[in-house]
C-alpha cells in the first residue's frame, strides 16, 4: 500500500480546497488502474497562522506503486492548485505504509498540537527517503507529511461525506434547499452532527467561502452521513468523496495548568473563576481563571453567540475545566465544564420582626433595624438560584472549529449540556 499525502493546494480569498483535490487525485488513481482504500482528512493545528480556515492536510491510501502516485499526485497539483496566490505553497509526501516509521507518526501527532518547521519536514523526507515534490515555499510539505502518518496516530476517526459543485458554477450563491437541510439534519442527529444550527437558522454544512465544496456532512457512520446527503436538495453535484477524519475529536487539545501555557496551542485547564465576567466592545465576555497564584484570561468571542450567555452567567468562585487555544495569553473558549457552582451569597440582614432590610451600626458594629431595634453581628449566606447546572457546556455548531469534539458524542467525564 502506498500513501500520498498533500497540503496548502487553497486559497482563502480565491477557492479551491485541499479535499477536493484529492478527490480529483483519488478519481486519477483509479483512472491509472489503482485502487484506493480510504482518503484521509486530517485537522492540524488550528491555531497556526498560515492556515486556511479548517487546516487539513488529505492522504489518499492506494495499491499504485510509489513513482505512479507522485505522478498523479503532481500532475493534479500543477492543474488545481492556487499557486498564484503567495501564502499558497503546495507539498506531496509518497509513501510506502511499511515505511512509515514511529518519528513520522509522532511528527503526525505533534502537527495537531503544535507549531512545526519545513526543516523539521525535509528531515525526515530524507531519513525515510520517502519521494515527495513541493512548489515555492514548500509549507505544504509539513502538512503532507502529517497526512502521511495520520492513519497510524490517532486511534479515534469520525467521517466526513462532502458533494462538489460543477465547475461552472462555483463563485456563484450555492443553490441548496435549507428546508431539506434541516429535514435531513433532524434524521440524521445525533449520528451526524454539526449539519445546522437550529437557533442561529444556519445550514452549517453549506460554506460560504468561494470554492468547489457545495456542503458537507459530518457524523459517526458513513452510512448515516450518506442517508443526510441523499435527503438534500441541491443544485446538480460534480462529484462527491467519503472522508475518515479526527474531525469532532478534540485531537489538539492537551492537559495543562494555569500558569504554565503557550501561545498556539489548545488545553484543557482547571481552576476557579477569579473575576466576573466582562462583556468589551464587540460584545465579546471576558473572565479571569486562577489556579494558586496563577492566572489565565479567558474569552468567549462575538461569533460564538449564545455560548456567551452561558459565561456570563459564571460567577467569582465556580471551579471549572476549560478548553481552547491560548493565543496572545488568552485561552479562547470552545467549551467549558462547571465542576462546582457558589451557591450562596453575602447579604444585609432582614428585621425578623418587619422584613426591612437592616442598616450597618456602625464599623465592626453588625447591622440593625432602624424601627424595631433588632440587631445581626454581620452579613448572612444566602442561597442564590444559578442559570447553570454541573457539567459540559459548548459553542454552538455555528462556531465550531473542525477539530473540537461535538457535545452530543459524548466521551465525556461529567453530564453534557449540548447545542443544536
Amino acid at each position: 500500500m502506498t500513501v500520498i499525502g498533500i497540503d496548502d493546494t487553497d486559497s482563502r480569498e480565491r477557492g479551491m480546497c485541499t479535499t477536493y483535490l484529492a478527490a480529483r487525485v483519488a478519481a486519477r488513481v483509479r483512472e491509472e488502474g489503482g485502487a484506493v482504500e480510504r482518503q484521509v482528512l486530517v485537522r492540524l493545528n488550528p491555531a497556526i497562522e498560515h492556515k486556511t480556515r479548517g487546516n487539513a492536510a488529505l492522504a489518499i491510501h492506494t495499491d499504485l506503486d510509489v513513482e505512479g502516485a507522485l505522478g498523479v499526485a503532481r500532475e493534479t497539483v500543477e492543474a488545481l492548485a492556487v499557486t498564484d496566490d503567495p501564502r499558497t505553497n503546495p507539498g506531496v509526501v509518497v509513501a510506502p505504509d511499511g515505511a512509515i516509521s514511529e518519528p513520522v507518526i509522532d511528527f503526525a501527532r505533534r502537527a495537531v498540537r503544535e507549531r512545526l518547521t519545513i526543516d523539521g519536514a525535509r528531515r525526515l523526507i530524507g531519513a525515510w527517503e520517502y519521494r515527495h515534490a513541493d512548489w515555492k515555499e514548500s509549507r505544504g510539505l509539513i502538512g503532507a507529511l502529517a497526512a502521511v502518518g495520520a492513519w497510524a496516530a490517532f486511534d479515534e476517526w469520525t467521517c466526513e461525506y462532502i458533494a462538489y459543485r460543477e465547475a461552472h458554477r462555483r463563485g456563484t450563491p450555492r443553490e441548496v434547499d435549507h428546508e431539506s437541510v434541516f429535514a435531513a439534519a433532524d434524521w440524521g442527529y445525533p449520528t451526524a452532527w454539526d449539519t445546522v444550527d437550529r437557533d442561529e437558522g444556519s445550514s452549517v454544512c453549506v460554506p460560504r467561502a468561494p470554492g468547489p465544496i457545495l456542503y458537507g456532512i459530518r457524523g459517526d457512520d458513513p452510512d448515516v452521513v450518506r442517508g443526510v446527503a441523499d435527503r438534500i436538495e441541491s443544485e446538480p453535484v460534480e462529484r462527491t468523496g467519503i472522508f475518515v477524519t479526527n474531525q469532532g475529536t478534540d485531537a489538539h487539545l492537551r492537559e495543562g495548568s494555569v500558569g504554565e501555557l503557550r501561545d498556539g496551542r489548545a488545553y484543557r485547564v482547571a481552576g476557579t473563576v477569579s473575576t466576573q465576567p466582562e462583556t468589551r466592545r464587540g460584545g465579546h465576555v471576558f473572565f479571569s481563571l486562577e489556579d494558586g497564584d496563577a492566572s489565565l484570561a479567558c474569552a468567549a468571542f462575538e461569533p460564538t453567540k449564545r455560548f456567551r450567555e452561558r459565561v456570563r452567567a459564571l460567577r467569582v468562585g465556580d471551579r471549572l475545566a476549560v478548553c481552547g487555544e491560548v493565543s496572545d495569553g488568552t485561552l479562547k473558549l470552545e467549551k467549558f465544564a462547571v465542576r462546582d457552582l457558589v451557591r450562596t451569597e453575602s447579604a444585609v440582614p432582614s428585621c425578623p420582626d418587619c422584613g426591612r432590610s437592616m442598616e450597618s451600626a456602625g464599623r465592626d458594629q453588625g447591622y440593625r433595624c432602624r424601627d424595631c431595634g433588632t440587631g445581626r453581628d454581620g452579613k448572612i449566606e444566602r442561597a442564590i438560584e444559578r442559570d447553570l447546572k454541573p457539567g459540559w457546556y459548548e459553542v454552538p455548531p455555528c462556531a465550531r472549529r473542525h477539530i473540537a469534539r461535538p457535545l452530543v458524542r459524548g466521551g465525556f467525564d461529567a453530564p453534557i449540556h449540548p447545542e443544536r
